[in-house]
């Protein structure tokens, strides 16, 4: 009897050490009949099929090169208006600068020479050994000017390529990034005024900008090619003030006499003011893109440059008057090699 108290107490004791502690979970008994849940693994597998498919609508616009090949389009730029005179108005001579022994203002210094815009250019786009796009820009007769910026697949300048130079090869040569169809608009990315190039002079107003490019239609043609047609509207205004500033005078006493003498010629002259200044930049453009070759079959656009009083003409970063773009396909020059060294 003492052992089967005894074996009886062991048992409990055995069985209170291993209860489970409370509140802890325990797994629902699946349903007969249903499927295992599929391994870690797998799940991503299961979701990515459960994403709609890609709108067959839309297509993805991209540069389509070979290694080792180049292709290459001429660029006419045909001047259609020519750039405006410079419209500033002459310094005003200072106060009392009239008559002999009377300090005169120096005239304002020239502006530096800007140079001639070529007639064309020619892109030669390649796909370098590392996998990236470059592009090599070649003024038509001047082989030794020979501007080489970088591209993405779509064509969006990523160095090497300032001003007028980025903006035109922007303007023909970047894609849109997502898939688009009819009707779908993007922008470029193109920088027509620089506000950093005003200089402290200018007073800018609120810039208005305007930049669309709009896929209007996609055309099956021979060969299971589509052409997507491209129609551009971008413009960029800015209007402001330039501030008037005096000839600086030669002394304060110099300065106190020519203030009377002004006055007592004219005394109801006034202090020259502030005077209006702005410029308009406006593109349009056509294209006719091959989606499976990847490449143009035409592009031609027109682009205006206008500007209005003393305006700081470094900002613009497009040529000023009006001009007509044509591109077409071309054969590239061949890459530039280094010399050996002697």
């Amino acid at each position: 009897m003492k052992r089967s108290v005894f074996g009886l107490v062991v048992a409990l004791s055995l069985t209170a050490c291993k209860e489970e502690p409370r509140g802890q979970m325990e797994p629902i008994p699946r349903p007969p009949g249903m499927k295992d849940a599929p391994p870690p693994a797998e799940a991503p597998a299961a979701a990515a099929a459960a994403e709609p498919p890609v709108d067959p609508s839309k297509v993805v616009l991209r540069w389509k090169l070979a290694k080792g090949a180049s292709t290459a389009y001429r660029l006419d730029l045909e001047r259609t208006s020519a750039a405006p005179a410079s419209s500033a108005e002459p310094e005003t001579p200072a106060k009392g600068a009239k008559g002999k022994g009377k300090a005169a203002a120096k005239p304002a210094p020239a502006a530096p020479p800007v140079a001639p815009l070529p007639d064309a250019v020619t892109y030669a786009l390649e796909l370098t050994d590392s996998g990236d796009y470059r592009l090599r820009v070649t003024p038509v007769g001047s082989d030794a000017n020979v501007d080489v910026g970088t591209l993405s697949e779509r064509g969006f300048v990523l160095d090497g390529l300032q001003g007028a130079t980025r903006n035109i090869a922007t303007l023909v040569l970047e894609l849109p990034r997502d898939p688009v169809g009819p009707n779908d608009t993007w922008s470029l990315g193109t920088q027509l005024i620089l506000t950093d190039e005003l200089g402290t002079q200018f007073q800018p107003g609120q810039p208005e900008r305007r930049n669309r490019v709009k896929l209007v239609s996609l055309t099956p043609v021979e060969g299971g090619e589509q052409v997507a047609t491209l129609e551009y509207d971008i413009s960029e205004t800015l209007a402001g003030k330039v501030r008037a500033k005096d000839a600086p005078p030669t002394s304060p006493a110099r300065a106190a006499e020519e203030d009377a003498e002004a006055a007592s010629e004219n005394p109801k002259s006034k202090p020259p003011s502030d005077a209006d200044a702005s410029a308009e930049v406006t593109i349009t453009g056509r294209g006719e893109f091959l989606v499976k070759a990847g490449q143009w079959r035409s592009w031609e656009g027109t682009l205006t440059t206008v500007t209005k009083g003393r305006f700081p003409t470094a900002a613009l970063q497009v040529p000023t008057g009006g001009l007509k773009l044509r591109l077409s396909s071309a054969k590239a020059a061949p890459t530039p090699t280094a010399q050996p060294e002697q």
